[in-house]
């Protein structure tokens, strides 16, 4: 029997498949699989488009008899309780089946039941002839709203790329203190500040900076969003996200990109650098070691991919390289 604490459920496009994943080993050291993955780690589900649900285990049984005694002798008296199934890969179990196991849970509780606006969830789910159950701990679907910013550029990053950029550069750690070089109109800056993280921007066009600026205020947003040259801070972070210039609004070249790369090591030891180019070179030549990597699909009238190192200043084991290999 499986000894975790957590069961993440995963809901993603299959465009998605490989950021998903990207993202899942940057916070769970594993890659999701069958949109399931079982951890110790306990991460906040709405810092991340795709983890659509966190179910705190509280007791396991194979036989489903003993869980139910196991779940009365918690003695649980709660008011305001909602039971619901959860529904994991593999289990094929019928509506009238699954509803009789919430009752089942229901007269194991003691208190009243409120099925609209509960004040927690308990839940029961079956995966490879294992019964669990715990407490569910569903997404927050408010960020959603950042789609409707006042700001935007045409070639912005999308609100999924952006959550998941802030959850990799974290490593689903809201302590962390983070910036975002090269900030835009603050795409990323909104994702970090919905889900607590602490997190600065900075940007070297003006008309970025008061964008970003904007936005944040729209909704009541805090941070600090600095019109700077990277190259020009001196604050240290723990973490470093970069989304190039697409060489559009703002001018670029190989050598700017080096620049960038290179003021960002002297202000982190883990970088998160995006970019539509194959700059695996300049990122080598920047002292940088490449710990992971992924890439997206952009759909629309015109299509390109974005391509996501993970990098880090101090030796660890080279996922990328490993990867490549196999």
């Amino acid at each position: 029997m499986p000894n975790h604490r957590y069961i993440y459920s995963f809901k993603y496009d299959h465009h998605h498949n490989e950021l998903c994943k990207l993202e899942s080993r940057q916070i769970f050291a594993i890659e999701e699989k069958n949109n399931l993955l079982f951890s110790n780690i306990k991460v906040d589900p709405s810092i991340s488009p795709f983890i659509k649900n966190r179910f705190e285990i509280i007791s396991s049984s194979e036989d489903y008899s003993k869980l139910l005694k196991n779940i009365k002798k918690h003695n649980i008296h709660i008011d305001g309780f909602k039971a619901e199934y959860l529904i994991l890969d593999g289990d094929s179990s019928g509506y009238a089946d699954r509803l009789n196991k919430l009752r089942d849970i229901g007269y194991s509780i003691e208190g009243a039941p409120d099925y609209y606006t509960p004040s927690i969830i308990y839940s029961i789910c079956n995966y490879k002839n294992i019964w669990y159950f715990g407490i569910l701990i569903k997404h927050n679907t408010d960020w959603h709203k950042h789609k409707n910013k006042p700001c935007s550029f045409s070639n912005s990053l999308g609100k999924n790329i952006a959550k998941t950029l802030v959850s990799i550069a974290s490593n689903g750690n809201k302590t962390n203190q983070l910036l975002d070089a090269c900030c835009g109109v603050g795409t990323v800056m909104l994702e970090a500040c919905f889900s607590g993280f602490n997190i600065e921007g900075c940007d070297i066009n003006l008309k970025a900076i008061n964008h970003t600026r904007e936005n944040l205020a729209h909704y009541n947003y805090t941070a600090n969003v600095y019109h700077s040259d990277i190259k020009d801070l001196d604050k240290k972070y723990d973490a470093v996200i970069i989304d190039l210039p697409y060489n559009l609004y703002s001018y670029s070249n190989d050598t700017i990109t080096l620049n960038i790369i290179e003021s960002a090591t002297k202000l982190a030891s883990r970088i998160v650098i995006v970019s539509i180019s194959d700059i695996e070179t300049l990122i080598k030549k920047s002292g940088l070691k490449i710990s992971d990597f992924g890439s997206v699909e952009k759909r629309g009238k015109l299509k390109f991919t974005r391509n996501i190192w993970v990098c880090e200043k101090e030796s660890n084991v080279d996922l990328y390289e490993n990867n490549t290999k196999s």
